[in-house]
């Protein structure tokens, strides 16, 4: 059965951990699909000696493959800058849209997160997830997970960041982040991972009795 879920939200709100999460409670294979764009920049920026190119960049995300997705050092917060300048480029976002819709029509099961799932990719998906969080909530997570990798920055310089992120994303022309209107919104910022997995996971239980009933036979 085809059955898709579409979790999106800005940075650090937990969207991530919640897909991974909710993908192995159900048998349902996993994209995160800003890996497609970090990898996308970590490539641009390897070819450019750290200059990013944007119609080098395009070309990369024409022929990105999976094995890009296990390239090292993807997560560092270089390349999570370089993921939303290229994210920014309507071409690139052109190019990698049928990689997720592939991914996404597989049987079995399909949850992707990112910023564009729920409106762009996968607009109609069994569920959708808006999932947020404060700022400065954001900022510390991030920070601990920046922090645990060995980088070298402050829980100031992370929400600076955060919020110059928010503000691109947001504003870009092409597919900007937004919740779609029938995402159900998931704030985080009072929450412990497992309660946030819990909720998701109500929600995607009850949307999969639904699905099974309507299954013909």
């Amino acid at each position: 059965m085809r059955f898709v879920v579409a979790i999106d939200g800005p940075a650090a709100a937990g969207k991530g951990t919640i897909a991974r999460s909710v993908a192995a409670r159900f048998g349902f294979a996993h994209l995160d699909t800003g890996l497609l764009y970090r990898a996308v920049g970590k490539r641009a920026l390897d070819q450019g000696n750290g200059v990013l190119d944007e119609g080098v960049a395009t070309l990369i995300a024409a022929e990105l493959t999976p094995d890009d997705l296990e390239a090292e050092d993807l997560r560092g917060d270089l390349i999570a800058r370089a993921a939303s300048k290229v994210a920014a480029i309507p071409e690139v976002r052109q190019a990698l849209l049928d990689f997720q819709r592939r991914f996404a029509a597989r049987e079995g099961g399909a949850v992707l997160d990112g910023r564009d799932i729920g409106t762009v990719i996968c607009p109609d998906a069994e569920v959708k997830l808006f999932v947020i969080a404060d700022d400065q909530t954001r900022a510390q997570r991030r920070h601990s997970e920046l922090a645990k990798r060995g980088e070298d920055t402050t829980v100031d310089q992370v929400l600076a960041d955060l919020r110059s992120r928010d503000a691109r994303d947001a504003g870009r022309a092409d597919a900007p982040t937004r919740r779609a209107e029938d995402a159900h919104l998931l704030d985080t910022t009072e929450l412990v991972i497992d309660a946030a997995v819990d909720k998701a996971a109500q929600i995607i239980e009850q949307a999969l009795k639904r699905a099974r009933k309507r299954k013909p036979g």
